[in-house]
């Protein structure tokens, strides 16, 4: 084992949680190490998630709205073509740019990496394996569990890597197939399903659920179904997958619907959507006696800290959303609370997004959790329909909801289905982490003609009072 290294804080994991949480411990004055099994920094987001999906998403998106919407502005367009091999290239410059964009922050701010795997060891240390087996011990005052997720596995679908494919691989299929099915209606099915139907694949999703996106404001999740079977996606709720079998590169697969009547299914492509998992079997947690949920994540209390109380984790490894700027948000306060600040996340104003078209954004709580919760609430809604610049750039599905508390008219949560949703929800969440009303937002002016005038109609409605649109 090589010579020890000394440190005020050790990562274990250099995706948005681990990285956001050495440049912030940097930052602080605290001597940072990050270790990073993989070949860029970034985790999942920017190598095999987010960011790729988005690239192709943005691709495919422009394509289909050149296909589709051009005549209507006039503009016409002989043989149309989209070129896959470009496509992946563009994606692939964008990870490589934003993860070498992350390793010249770390380098900038003083952050000491390490290539290898990360394990626990003894009180405050770290051994670090690399690529050649080689180990060496890095000691932290304190350590942060960054390790991240991976793709949940379905034992009726075994990941076969060709056919039964997770979403790294659909990240990156070298070909358009002809059929692909979806197991999953949650953001990655329905984001990667969008790819590729954009592309001209029989895209069908199907879901154990009785709506997609289970949890979502049910309202919300009709609407963007509707929509996005219109653009030629099928879906199957409440639907089981039991059986699986693959021959010449073609998947049958056989379903059970509600009825308990028999389906089947042939696809060139099986995309098996149906979550991801904390990565922490490698993290020697069991030697070290981190104690986990019930959900078998690692169990941390307000300040992100484990039942060690030097050894802290944050992101996809601990209970909340799998999302990548709730890890951030831990990242940012676990190391503020180890250089001795008072770091906090508010999980009532993490927003969530689904990147298809229409984009569907939400935050905080839904009616029905509302109801759940015995909460006393109103809700106001506003449909792009009635918004000037929505129908000026033909972009009129969907709807902006709030929801209030009947009795203080505090925001409680909030839903935006339609363009731009991603970024319309930021104005909701920063209300609520004020603790404001309906009301500031119905009395903010908008600028005119907006998206977000639609925000504004949907607080004003509250109350009862939107001026463009009457329900």
């Amino acid at each position: 084992m090589g010579e020890n290294a000394v440190f005020d804080v050790v990562i274990i994991g250099g995706g948005p949680g681990g990285y956001t949480a050495a440049i912030r411990a940097a930052q602080l004055g605290l001597t940072t190490a990050l270790v990073e099994k993989g070949a860029n920094y970034g985790g999942t987001c920017v190598n095999s998630g987010c960011i790729p999906a988005k690239s192709l998403l943005d691709a495919t998106e422009l394509y289909s709205v050149i296909r589709e919407k051009s005549a209507i502005y006039g503009i016409s367009f002989e043989n149309l073509k989209i070129d896959l091999s470009t496509v992946m290239k563009k994606k692939r410059e964008a990870i490589e740019k934003l993860s070498g964009g992350i390793a010249i922050l770390l380098k900038q701010n003083g952050v000491t990496t390490f290539r290898g795997s990360g394990r626990l060891s003894g009180a405050d240390g770290v051994v670090v394996k690399d690529a050649d087996g080689t180990e060496s011990l890095l000691m932290g005052r304190a350590i942060i569990l960054a390790s991240g997720s991976v793709p949940a596995t379905f034992p009726a679908l075994p990941f076969d890597g060709k056919t039964i494919v997770g979403s790294d691989e659909a990240l990156s299929f070298q070909e358009i197939p002809e059929r692909l099915l979806v197991v999953g209606a949650d953001a990655i099915g329905i984001e990667l399903g969008s790819v590729w139907a954009r592309l001209g694949s029989s895209v069908t999703i199907a879901e154990t659920a009785d709506q997609i996106l289970p949890g979502v404001d049910p309202q919300a999740a009709r609407a963007l179904m509707q929509a996005l079977k219109k653009r030629g996606i099928d879906f199957l709720l409440s639907t089981e997958i039991v059986s699986c079998s693959v021959g010449n590169g073609i998947a049958t697969v056989g379903c059970r619907d509600q009825n308990g009547g028999a389906l089947f299914f042939k696809a060139d492509k099986v995309l098996v959507a149906v979550g991801r998992k904390a990565d922490i079997e490698s993290l020697g947690l069991a030697d070290a006696g981190i104690t986990l949920t019930d959900r078998g994540k690692v169990k941390v209390d307000a300040k992100m800290r484990t039942s060690r109380p030097n050894v802290y984790a944050i992101g996809d490894i601990v209970d909340g959303p799998m999302l990548a700027h709730k890890a951030a948000g831990e990242g940012l306060a676990a190391a503020e609370n180890i250089a001795g600040k008072a770091g906090s996340v508010n999980y009532e104003t993490i927003p969530s997004v689904v990147y298809a078209w229409p984009e569907l954004a939400t935050v905080g709580r839904t009616e029905n959790r509302c109801k759940e919760e015995a909460i006393p609430y109103r809700t106001g809604i506003f449909r792009f329909v009635a918004n000037g610049r929505a129908v000026t750039s033909d972009s009129a599905e969907g709807f902006v909801k709030i929801v209030a508390h009947r009795d203080t008219d505090r925001v409680l949560g909030g839903v935006v289905v339609g363009a731009r949703a991603s970024d319309l929800i930021s104005e909701i969440v920063t209300v609520m982490e004020f603790g404001g009303s309906s009301e500031d937002i119905a009395r903010t002016l908008h600028a005119h003609p907006t998206f977000s005038e639609a925000v504004k109609e949907a607080a004003m409605d509250v109350e009862g009072r939107s001026i463009h649109f009457h329900r």
